[in-house]
């Protein structure tokens, strides 16, 4: 090769390529750029119109994810790479991810369907996947849970999705369960009576739904009372914790005793009687303490 065609092939091919891939990095940066853009323009119009920011989120991240996969397909197109090819070939490798990825697959439709039956939205407490928390964000994969001892916890979609979904926040008040036992010897409507008036007093206690205290069971150690008070999710341990207060007061100032769980059990002995009234010979012990000793006959 002489240097003819070297600087034949410097001025043409090598300087149309360079300026390809100059263009191809001005192309990526405005591209990305305008991707931004776009989302950003997008979310904060979903915002203004208050849209759930669990469905701002999820639809951000899609068209985010479309529109990066158009931005590379037209630079490989200007370039000069054949996209036909490539989409052949991205076709065999998402096969392949598909088959290894399955899980996260799985994870991803998922969410796509709880984005449309929206089971539960951002800042609603939750029982998803065995995990109990406030939730905090709802991703293309996971959810973050923040649970109450305030622990950043990520459940896969699939698995919430396969699972049951509690959702505490959808109804306005929430049931407290608490059980009150009392002694024997304990009035129980004199107590029910004392324990709605004192449940009435906590705070945050619903007045649409007045608590229900009622006569549970009835055990050795004495009556049983439900008290259950309702009230919304965000006070639930505060009411929680005012009723076992509230009942541990009402019992001291009642002066009621505490309730023993210790039984006494009397054994008695049965001694068998003959036709006359006494003891049968059959049924007597000659070694019992206090039995008559028997006479010897005597033989000559």
């Amino acid at each position: 090769m002489d240097m003819h065609s070297i600087q034949t092939f410097l001025s043409t091919t090598a300087t149309e390529l360079a300026l390809k891939v100059l263009a191809a990095l001005a192309f990526w940066i405005v591209g990305r750029w305008l991707i931004g853009w776009v989302i950003g323009l997008m979310q904060a119009a979903m915002n203004r119109n208050n849209v759930d920011p669990t469905l701002t989120k999820y639809l951000g991240s899609i068209i985010a994810i479309a529109l990066n996969i158009a931005l590379v397909l037209g630079i490989m197109g200007y370039i000069g790479i054949q996209t036909t090819s490539f989409a052949a070939l991205l076709a065999g490798a998402g096969l392949a991810i598909g088959a290894a990825w399955s899980g996260l697959l799985g994870n991803f439709a998922a969410g796509a369907f709880m984005l449309v039956l929206r089971p539960f939205k951002v800042g609603d407490f939750v029982s998803v996947g065995g995990i109990v928390g406030t939730v905090h964000e709802l991703g293309l994969f996971g959810t973050v849970i923040i649970t109450p001892d305030n622990v950043n916890t990520i459940v896969g979609n699939g698995k919430i999705f396969a699972d049951t979904i509690q959702n505490f926040s959808v109804l306005p008040a929430r049931r407290v369960e608490r059980v009150a036992q009392l002694a024997n010897g304990v009035d129980a409507l004199d107590a029910i009576a004392r324990f709605k008036a004192a449940v009435a007093q906590i705070p945050n206690v619903s007045k649409d739904m007045p608590p229900e205290v009622n006569l549970l069971d009835i055990k050795l150690e004495g009556p049983q009372i439900a008290v259950r008070p309702y009230t919304h999710t965000d006070h639930y341990w505060q009411v929680y914790f005012d009723t076992n207060e509230a009942i541990v007061r009402v019992c001291k100032e009642a002066g009621w005793p505490a309730p023993s769980a210790l039984h006494q059990f009397t054994l008695c002995r049965r001694r068998s009687l003959s036709a006359a009234g006494r003891p049968s010979a059959a049924g007597a012990n000659p070694s019992a303490p206090g039995a008559a000793p028997a006479r010897r006959r005597r033989t000559a």
